[in-house]
């Protein structure tokens, strides 16, 4: 993946603009967001390398806030990965109940820990290489670790980020890499991690699925798909949460 070179971006872009006036475009936009966000930052409660990778591959389908509530239990009861290698699956699955799918959450982060017990000594890659071979864990889940755990630029391609990514103009792929790649291309690499955070952090307060808060949105004079949602000041503000559940 490139960082800033704009020579490197296709000759066209989704919105018509040129490549520099996109690059201008979609780095003032982050800078917009990074004001509007200060505290944005995984949303996922962890202390360990560890700790991000299982809190993460158990997200899927929930809520972080439901990982959050029931995270401190089971980091408490397997504190590294041979634990959950040697876990009784009844009872993992009694402390993964409250997130749904616990059957299938419970087998997958026994055999996360005894791939990483069996092939790297128990302790969590820090190459993407490497942390995609893991079972359960692609390209999205290795990002999410290999930023926030290691601090090794990548983009966290999730439902928002591709969302706001192809509302924003930045693309118009569909496909996580694609996009990952894509938007890579417009900002420089040391940006990549925050920039995610900015991105979900918006998409889950205020660039909603169904209903966007157009009216209140910081970035909307930028956004070329800002007609699209709601636009009085007022409706548009009640939409806005003020933190992210999902």
């Amino acid at each position: 993946m490139a960082s800033s070179d704009t020579a490197a971006l296709p000759e066209t872009t989704p919105t018509g603009e040129s490549r520099l006036a996109l690059v201008r475009r979609a780095r003032r936009i982050d800078r917009v967001l990074a004001d509007t966000y200060p505290q944005a930052r995984a949303e996922l409660d962890f202390t360990t390398p560890l700790e991000l990778l299982v809190a993460t591959v158990l997200s899927a389908q929930t809520t972080d806030v439901r990982v959050n509530a029931t995270t401190p239990a089971l980091f408490a009861r397997y504190p590294d990965a041979a634990a959950y290698a040697a876990a009784d699956p009844e009872e993992l699955e009694e402390i993964l109940r409250p997130l749904g799918f616990f059957r299938a959450k419970a087998k997958a982060v026994m055999g996360l820990g005894k791939a990483l017990a069996e092939r790297f000594g128990g302790e969590v890659p820090g190459r993407l290489a490497d942390l995609v071979t893991l079972p359960g864990v692609g390209r999205k889940t290795a990002n999410v670790v290999l930023g926030n755990a290691f601090g090794v630029p990548g983009i966290t391609v999730d439902t928002h980020f591709g969302r706001l990514a192809r509302r924003l103009g930045f693309t118009a792929e569909e496909d996580p890499v694609k996009v990952e790649h894509a938007v890579g291309e417009l900002f420089p690499r040391k940006d990549w991690v925050m920039l995610s955070h900015h991105l979900v952090w918006h998409g889950r307060r205020v660039c909603h699925a169904k209903r966007p808060a157009c009216g209140a949105c910081p970035v909307a004079r930028w956004c070329p798909s800002s007609g699209t949602g709601e636009q009085d000041p007022v409706a548009a503000a009640a939409l806005v949460r003020t933190s992210g559940p999902r």
